[in-house]
């Protein structure tokens, strides 16, 4: 870890700490309708942290709605951090260089706040190495007045109980008002709270009363001789009891960033981003985003065009992509795009979409097909039969999506994504069969139109019964059988024109025991950081024993937090009030199992 007494302060800007690294444009800033704000005069300073690489973080769209929201604030400044690669890590080390942002070179400490967007499970280690290079002490607990507030927010926040011991607060749901509401309270209580006048309780009792806080240290877990939650309540009388989850009513009118920063090197999604909406009108009981982003909102499509035109001004990217959980589902999607084709179609700029449904492309937009950048298409069967697409209530119609696939190979395409899970409730050879069954019938009818089959990409997760789910009081399946899974398909896809590509069966283990765990899980993730684990979502870097070993040192059973839950059991994320109602996802789990 850091050496504590290091007082070095040397810009990443410096040319020989930039020479010794790889990618040096992820660390130097400056990047095309970068803020521009003086970081000596805000009142409030907010250090937004991406526990993971440049180029990731900064194709993250709502890394991009905070770092705008925050910096059109009077007053405030924010600036960005990034997870280092091990080659700049190995440089701050050896040289005893604290982290400094992007913008202006500032030391983490200097700042208010240390926000950090939680997606991913297998990068809680990345965040403990920020604060680490940081100079800041990894508990909350051991962070007084002098040290930054730590306030943690993204999917993961769903169930935010396993990074408990190392955030000073979480926000639960969408950041957009909320983070606002967040810097008002501390502009209130900053003097007092600086000068000693105010405990960190009191100004945390003073954050916790804001819609979708969740202050950890306000509250105690009681836990039985077996390991499961007696009770969970608050300390301290005025403490919610519940924690409503935020989003944004009207995305019409909610912030969307137009000054869309320009990185110097290629990013993951390089490209402009429009999210046209938000939450999902399907009832997949597997899906977690579904309720993340409850309920289902959409942007309207002039408000749409409008931002489209606006950001391709300001950036001159040559790829728009329509971002949502299910676009195909938006209600005007045919006419948006339409619009889209005809108003950039003259310069050159190409429209992408994510995973679409079939009937997406039968109706009158099948004539639009060969205008869409021909990448290739993503479809999301999920599962390879449809009994077991019924069990997971994956909506997906076979006659409509062979009709596609025709199609488009009709019209161009060559290669087809499919995505499917393994490891689900009710699973046979059968459904295994089914999936190359339907994927070797995809390939084959690419031959009405060419002499060859079509190339199919077969991407194969195992199932992680997240929280609040439908799926969340089911057992997740253990890596030996996951395996068992994988090497059938295998033995079954022999054709070259199958790509099969699996996640990781222990890496999926891993990602369950932490979306599902509770506060005993901090000291095992505490341990397995102490042990060098970093970017542990990359396979290059991934070391599943220094896991397993935190886990036997501490005492911990993993396989506890991935067994089948009772109905009545309180489970670690029930605080959580997500605006869907526990008996209906209990309803929805029972329906499930009545199908045949």
């Amino acid at each position: 870890m850091l050496d504590r007494k290091v007082k070095v302060k040397i810009s990443l800007m410096d040319e020989d700490v930039l020479l010794k690294i790889q990618k040096p444009a992820r660390y130097i800033g400056r990047e095309l309708n970068i803020a521009n704000k003086d970081f000596n005069k805000a009142e409030v300073r907010f250090a937004l942290c991406f526990p993971g690489l440049y180029e990731v973080g900064m194709s993250n769209l709502g890394l991009r709605i905070i770092y705008g929201i925050l910096n059109d604030l009077s007053g405030v400044s924010c600036e960005r951090f990034f997870a280092p690669a091990p080659d700049m890590e190995n440089v701050l080390r050896t040289n005893k260089i604290q982290i400094s942002s992007l913008e202006s070179g500032r030391n983490i400490k200097e700042f208010d706040f240390v926000g950090f967007s939680l997606g991913y499970e297998l990068n809680y280690t990345d965040v403990l190495n920020i604060l680490d290079l940081g100079l800041i002490p990894l508990k909350a607990s051991l962070r007084d007045r002098n040290y930054p507030l730590v306030i943690g927010g993204g999917s993961c926040v769903l169930n935010p109980e396993p990074m408990s011991d190392f955030f000073d607060m979480f926000l639960i749901g969408e950041a957009e008002e909320a983070i606002c509401e967040v810097i008002d309270i501390y502009r209130k209580n900053k003097e007092r709270f600086k000068s000693g006048r105010m405990s960190k309780e009191d100004l945390l009792f003073e954050f916790c009363r804001i819609k979708g806080i969740y202050v950890p240290s306000l509250y105690e877990v009681i836990k039985s001789h077996n390991g499961k939650i007696q009770d969970f309540r608050p300390k301290l009388k005025g403490v919610p009891l519940r924690i409503e989850k935020r989003f944004v009513r009207d995305l019409d009118n909610s912030y969307f960033p137009r000054q869309w920063l320009l990185p110097y090197i290629q990013i993951v999604h390089d490209r402009i981003t429009l999210e046209i909406m938000r939450g999902c009108p399907n009832a997949c009981r597997f899906c977690q985003a579904k309720f993340q982003y409850h309920p289902f909102r959409q942007r309207g499509v002039a408000s749409i065009l409008n931002l489209a035109e606006d950001i391709y001004k300001r950036t001159g990217y040559e790829e728009i992509s329509l971002c949502g959980l299910s676009v195909s589902d938006y209600p005007h999607i045919e006419y948006l795009v339409e619009s889209l084709i005809a108003l950039f179609k003259p310069e050159g700029i190409s429209i992408s979409l994510p995973s679409i449904k079939p009937k997406f492309f039968l109706g009158n937009l099948s004539s639009l097909i060969a205008t869409i950048k021909k990448t290739g298409l993503t479809f999301a069967p999920e599962a390879g039969t449809e009994r077991l697409r019924r069990i997971i209530n994956k909506n997906f119609n076979i006659d409509n999506f062979l009709k596609t696939i025709e199609q488009s190979y009709s019209c161009g395409y060559q290669r087809v994504k499919l995505y499917f899970m393994i490891g689900l409730p009710g699973e046979t050879k059968e459904d295994l069969d089914g999936i190359i069954d339907l994927a070797n019938y995809v390939s084959e009818i690419r031959r009405k139109f060419s002499k060859q089959p079509g190339i199919v990409n077969i991407s194969v997760n195992a199932l992680i019964p997240k929280p609040h789910t439908p799926f969340q009081w089911l057992a997740m399946e253990d890596i030996d059988n996951i395996r068992v899974k994988q090497n059938y398909l295998r033995g079954k896809a022999k054709n070259k024109r199958l790509k099969l590509n699996f996640h990781n069966p222990q890496m999926s283990f891993l990602e369950g025991v932490l979306s599902r765990g509770d506060r005993a899980l901090g000291e095992v993730i505490l341990r397995v950081f102490q042990d060098g684990i970093r970017f542990d979502n990359q396979d290059f870097s991934f070391v599943f024993q220094k896991w397993m070993d935190a886990f036997s040192i501490t005492g911990i059973n993993p396989g506890f937090y991935l067994q089948q839950r009772l109905m009545d059991e309180i489970l670690p994320w029930d605080f959580i009030d997500i605006g869907v109602d526990k008996k209906d996802l209990i309803d929805d789990f029972s329906n499930c199992y009545k199908i045949k």
